[in-house]
């Protein structure tokens, strides 16, 4: 069963207690510096509105009912709507830009991440889930988008407002607002005992969605294993299971900040019912006017509002934080596989191949030699097999000419030129691949030969598909070459899917061709067909075959046998069955009988 997500030694990360994370977002935000700035100026005049509005009330209370005076009454009520019209254009302005800003953020944040997963090398997807990478593009990204377009804003308008509002509580009564001051500090401690717990819990809670993630994507991918052996009960609960603890501990982080709420809540609005008594003892004697006590009782109803919201908001700020802790670590993350700082381009043709001395272990088994030494000339236009037991090193030697890795010593040539000072989009476009797992993409047939050469056209195309012995199953397809073929080519055989990946490979007309048993999911009669596309398309070109089945490769110009990593044999079919022990064991475990007279070497 698959390791847990959460271990991946890219992306785990230590749980803090910070928002330090949150600025890691600037290089996101700076883009759209001025969008930022309008909508400050709107949150800075919102706030500022608001706060107003308690002064509008006390001249209204004072001047207006108190005088008598009609024309004061209109005149303090029309300003009251004139600064409810500001205040609305200001909030309306503010929730456009900021909202649109941090879908916009989100996007760009999602698009980047996604860009650098992409170029990872391989060894990335040894230690890191594709789930849990998943998982960051969509919950983690959500989390941000949810603080970056709502909860930042929020925050900062109620944190002007708090402080206004105190401000203003000061200038209309020392005596009240020095209590209120002195229960504010009382309400503090909570707020940061509480919120350190809450961003506690949010990073576990990320950690067991992604988890989740990680298993459902698993497992998803393997549906055909997983029913053929009836393990859905199983997987199921197993899936079950995970979901449960991500609930669960979701239900602790929610009842953490349910209780931070409640103390919030009850310790700002007692402190406020006290107050306000000792403000109408005042008013009762005459120390103040019942405009200056309904000021600040606005005032003091803002601040407290303005308190709860803050302390709302930085349980959003601890979670968006562990959430951008965790994308910024996986933007951080380097591929080992790196371009050269001077690159050498290619010559135009051509594909001789050189291994010089190649020595390779997998980081994932660092004490296991894929390759030992391994040295292979490969001259332009040959046709060269490989065999050799599982494990032998075939694989290997295609993944390091695609420069999927870089060997550990040693180096590989492409016409002349070291792999590692060619620009990787320049060595993987010379190269050809068609794998023994032929991968198919959810759309049409057209896109997905097209897949290596996007500006083909439909002739091309269908050449293409005519040299991969495709083009027959095709045009029965319902919509033909526009026939949507599913995840993965759900709706193809085996077969099929292996000559659509053939006949990609043929379309991309690469100088050098690699082949991995790909004739190997075909019948009889298909295997003949593609074999002859297969060698028709390898005329001219630099061809590396991986092949299990020797009848397939009998003709080739050279058959290399690999063990243990090391070239034990090289020649033709009829000169290795003779030279090769290796060689004459794999003909006669497939032919059924000695195929010559072995030398022992």
């Amino acid at each position: 069963m698959s390791t847990p997500a959460s271990s991946s030694p890219r992306i785990a990360t230590r749980v803090g207690t910070r928002v330090g994370p949150l600025f890691g977002l600037l290089p996101f935000l700076r883009p759209y510096a001025g969008r930022w700035a309008l909508a400050f100026l709107a949150l800075v005049t919102s706030a500022g509105a608001t706060l107003a509005l308690p002064v509008a009330f006390k001249y209204l209370i004072d001047r207006g009912f108190a005088s008598g005076d009609r024309t004061h009454i209109d005149r303090y009520f029309l300003a009251l709507f004139v600064v409810s019209l500001i205040l609305a254009a200001a909030t309306a302005l503010r929730f456009y830009l900021v909202s649109s800003l941090g879908e916009r953020v989100t996007a760009d944040l999602r698009r980047a991440v996604y860009d650098h997963v992409m170029r990872m090398s391989p060894q990335f997807f040894e230690t890191t889930q594709t789930g849990e990478v998943l998982s960051r593009l969509t919950t983690d990204t959500t989390l941000i988008q949810t603080v970056v377009g709502t909860s930042l804003s929020l925050g900062l308008r109620n944190f002007f407002l708090m402080t206004g509002g105190v401000a203003m509580l000061v200038a209309t009564s020392p005596v009240l607002s020095g209590y209120i001051i002195a229960t504010l500090i009382v309400v503090v401690a909570p707020v940061v005992i509480f919120g350190r717990r809450v961003r506690r819990l949010s990073r576990a809670s990320q950690d067991k969605v992604a988890n989740a993630s990680a298993l459902a994507g698993e497992v998803l991918n393997a549906m055909p294993t997983v029913q053929s052996y009836t393990q859905e009960s199983f997987e199921a609960r197993r899936f079950g299971g995970a979901v449960e603890q991500a609930f669960e501990t979701a239900l602790t982080r929610i009842r953490a900040r349910a209780w931070l709420t409640a103390v919030v809540i009850v310790l700002v609005f007692a402190a406020i019912v006290f107050v306000l008594w000792l403000g109408a003892q005042a008013v009762l004697a005459g120390r103040m006017t019942g405009g200056q006590l309904s000021q600040f009782i606005l005032y003091a109803v803002f601040t407290a509002g303005a308190v709860g919201a803050v302390a709302e908001v930085w349980g959003d700020l601890q979670r968006a934080a562990g959430a951008t802790e965790r994308l910024l670590q996986l933007l951080a993350a380097r591929s080992p596989v790196i371009e050269a700082e001077t690159t050498v381009p290619l010559p135009a043709r051509g594909g001789g191949i050189r291994f010089e001395n190649v020595s390779f272990s997998y980081p994932s088994r660092p004490g296991i030699a894929a390759l030992s030494g391994l040295s292979l000339d490969v001259r332009e236009g040959e046709h060269v097999a490989l065999v050799g037991p599982s494990g032998a090193g075939k694989t290997t030697l295609f993944q390091l000419l695609l420069r999927f890795y870089d060997p550990n010593s040693g180096r590989i040539l492409v016409n002349g030129v070291p792999t590692q000072q060619v620009p990787l989009a320049e060595l993987r476009q010379a190269i050809g691949v068609v794998l023994q797992e032929s991968v198919i993409f959810s759309g049409s047939v057209l896109d997905n030969i097209r897949y290596g050469m996007p500006d083909a056209t439909l002739e091309q195309v269908q050449r293409a598909a005519g040299m991969a012995a495709a083009a027959g199953f095709i045009d029965a397809l319902p919509e033909g070459y526009d026939t949507f073929l599913g995840e993965r080519g759900v709706r193809l055989s085996g077969g099929q899917r292996q000559r659509i990946a053939i006949a990609r490979a043929i379309l991309k007309n690469p100088p050098i061709l690699l082949l991995d048993e790909a004739t190997s999911a075909l019948d009889a009669a298909s295997e003949q067909l593609v074999q002859k596309a297969l060698d028709n398309a390898a005329q001219n070109r630099t061809t590396l075959v991986i092949a299990h089945r020797l009848a397939t490769v009998q003709q080739a110009d050279r058959i290399v046998v690999l063990e243990h990593g090391r070239i034990v044999a090289q020649g033709r079919h009829a000169e290795l069955l003779h030279t090769s022990p290796l060689y004459a064991q794999l003909a006669a475990l497939q032919f059924g009988e000695p195929q010559g007279q072995v030398v022992e070497p």
